[in-house]
C-alpha cells in the first residue's frame, strides 16, 4: 500500500458547534470546505468535520495535538472558555498531557514533548 495521504475524518452530533470549536476556540487553520465538510490543518495531518454524526464520541480515540507549551496553550483556552478535562501533567511515559474536549465529547489530548524527552532525539547517524 503507498499511502499518500491521510486525515481523521469526524461526523458530529452538532455539525455547526463543532466546526465553530475547532475553527473559533482551537483556532486551527482551514485546509478547505465543501457542502457539508470542513477540513482543518493539524500540523502534519488534517481533520474533517464533514455530516452529522448519531452516536457521538467514543473512549476508545482520541485527537493526539503536539503543541510548543502546554501551559501557555491551557490558559489561552482557558482565556478562550474551555476548562480543561484533566490539567497539565507529566505521565509516566515523560510527555506533559492535558486533555480537553471536543463538543460531542471527543478527547483531545494536547502534548509537550520535554527537552530532554527520547522523542526529541536525533536519531540520524552523525
Amino acid at each position: 500500500m503507498d499511502v499518500l495521504s491521510s486525515r481523521i475524518l469526524l461526523h458530529p452530533r452538532d455539525h455547526e458547534a463543532t466546526v465553530a470549536f475547532y475553527r473559533d476556540t482551537l483556532g486551527l487553520a482551514i485546509y478547505r470546505e465543501f457542502p457539508g465538510g470542513t477540513v482543518f490543518f493539524l500540523g502534519g495531518g488534517l481533520l474533517e468535520v464533514v455530516g452529522r454524526g448519531t452516536t457521538g464520541a467514543t473512549p476508545d480515540a482520541a485527537l493526539w495535538l503536539q503543541v510548543r507549551d502546554l501551559a501557555a496553550t491551557v490558559a489561552e483556552l482557558r482565556d478562550r472558555g474551555v476548562e480543561p478535562d484533566r490539567g497539565p501533567q507529566r505521565e509516566p511515559w515523560g510527555l506533559d498531557e492535558a486533555w480537553i474536549s471536543d463538543p460531542d465529547g471527543t478527547r483531545i489530548v494536547l502534548v509537550e514533548v520535554p527537552a530532554d524527552h527520547p522523542l526529541r532525539v536525533d536519531v540520524r547517524a552523525g
